[in-house]
């Protein structure tokens, strides 16, 4: 079962270690000493935890769609040229890339600064664990 020490959950929660020690002080993130006798959390309740408090900003469109990956952000780079175009987004902490026509930034405005919503659907989704993870 993995652990995490407080600093590891931090970085991982995008938060300060003094932020989770708050939380582990309210009860709201179980530790337990490891062999060494540092405090950690269990991966499934850290887990538990991020899903729980994670909160993205509100998203603008009014559309329904079947897509469940819908990531706001701000556009921070696009380059274009006749046919083509590269987009470039900070979703909270992840970046995104999207590639599309020229046309379609030239229709939807895209342009360093404005909001938009990078919607992700697909069938195949790479899933990778650092090196050494069992």
């Amino acid at each position: 079962m993995p652990q995490f020490r407080i600093s590891d959950a931090a970085r991982l929660l995008g938060v300060s270690d003094d932020t989770v020690r708050r939380w582990v002080d309210a009860g709201a993130l179980p530790v337990q000493p490891d062999a060494s006798n540092r405090k950690v959390i269990d991966g499934a309740a850290l887990a538990a935890f991020a899903r729980d408090h994670a909160s993205a900003p509100p998203d603008p469109s009014d559309v329904q769609s079947s897509a469940r990956n819908r990531l706001v952000g701000l556009v921070t780079n696009v380059v274009t040229d006749r046919v083509m175009a590269q987009v470039e987004m900070q979703c909270g902490p992840h970046r995104i890339v999207s590639l599309m026509s020229s046309e379609a930034v030239r229709e939807l405005g895209l342009e360093p600064g404005a909001l938009a919503v990078a919607v992700i659907k697909s069938t195949t989704v790479v899933v990778e664990t650092p090196g050494g993870a069992s």
